[in-house]
């Protein structure tokens, strides 16, 4: 019987597509067949430390493997994304980011590691809600009152941020550029340092997560002008955003997230991604973050990697703009 050669090349691609689904299938199934390293580009109990970890407790019980942490800090955070840019993408090895991961490209020309291409953007965990706060006896008492001014006194307000180039001073740079606003940016080695300073009124103003605001508006000493996503806080029901009061498009949003090596299967991405959006979506986990000001996601890769590329070019945009260096 004559066999068209067309057929067998279509029978011989049908073929190869039902190995390729095969393996992935048994790639997915098998994994995780041994402990899962978390890589953190930070020092052991701090704000990622602390947040992640509920997250890891869940999925290493769904998982029925431990996923345990490894910190890596220095250099800002580069030494442990570089560390795992490079390491073996079989899934054993993820690393844990914040908003501060898509700075990166802004500022170190020699970057060893592409956020976008080097990383498979497995899920983003949770965003949490930021603030703009001021102390009670500054004269704005709103936002619209505040930008107006700033106009009137170029340069004359100190904005505290937690240091040159972190992501509060780049999301302020970006909130003064667009409203054509000039003030002075102080940098303070921490969010504690900071924030004690603002509610000694040594400096005008400054953003903060809920969960650190909170406590210094109970003090009657700080008060809130605006909420710095794009949606309002349960928490301070009464705070408009900052798009609300005259800055559209504007939405900063300090997050939680994993990734892995980039040329991490997809199978094993996808239980991840899979796993983590379940782990979200887990009411103890839900109203803890709620509790603190943070909203759960648990996204799919795809919308993960899109925020990464978002943010890396909008904070690249602002270095540009204003000319932000780190030895300042």
């Amino acid at each position: 019987m004559r066999r068209w050669p067309f057929l067998s090349r279509y029978g011989a691609g049908i073929s190869m597509l039902s190995c390729s689904v095969a393996f992935a299938q048994g790639t997915s199934d098998a994994y995780p067949s041994k402990p899962v390293t978390v890589v953190a580009a930070i020092a052991a109990g701090g704000p990622i430390d602390l947040e992640a970890r509920p997250y890891l407790a869940k999925i290493s019980a769904m998982m029925g493997q431990s996923f345990v942490f490894d910190f890596r800090p220095g250099a800002a955070g580069t030494i442990g994304a570089g560390y795992v840019a490079k390491a073996r993408p079989d899934g054993y090895t993820l690393l844990v980011i914040s908003a501060g991961f898509t700075v990166f490209p802004a500022f170190y020309k020699d970057l060893t590691f592409d956020v976008v291409k080097d990383f498979a953007h497995v899920s983003l965990m949770s965003e949490r809600t930021s603030v703009l706060q001021v102390p009670v006896s500054f004269p704005a008492k709103t936002f619209p009152d505040y930008i107006a001014y700033a106009r009137a006194n170029p340069g004359k307000i100190n904005y505290g941020t937690t240091g040159v180039g972190s992501i509060t001073h780049l999301a302020g740079a970006w909130m003064h550029g667009v409203t054509n606003t000039k003030v002075t940016f102080i940098p303070y080695k921490g969010t504690g340092p900071l924030l004690q300073e603002l509610l000694a009124a040594r400096v005008d103003v400054a953003s903060g997560t809920l969960v650190s605001a909170l406590p210094l508006m109970k003090t009657g000493k700080v008060r809130p002008i605006a909420i710095l996503n794009d949606k309002r806080s349960n928490l301070l029901p009464g705070v408009l955003t900052v798009a609300e009061q005259g800055v559209p498009g504007y939405n900063y949003s300090n997050w939680l997230g994993f990734v892995a090596p980039g040329a991490t299967h997809l199978a094993i991405v996808n239980k991840l991604s899979e796993g983590f959006a379940r782990v979200a979506r887990m009411p103890d986990i839900v109203s803890a973050l709620e509790a603190e000001g943070s909203i759960a996601v648990g996204s799919t890769p795809a919308q993960f990697r899109q925020l990464i590329v978002t943010e890396t070019a909008r904070w690249q945009k602002v270095v540009q703009d204003t000319g932000i260096k780190l030895e300042e």
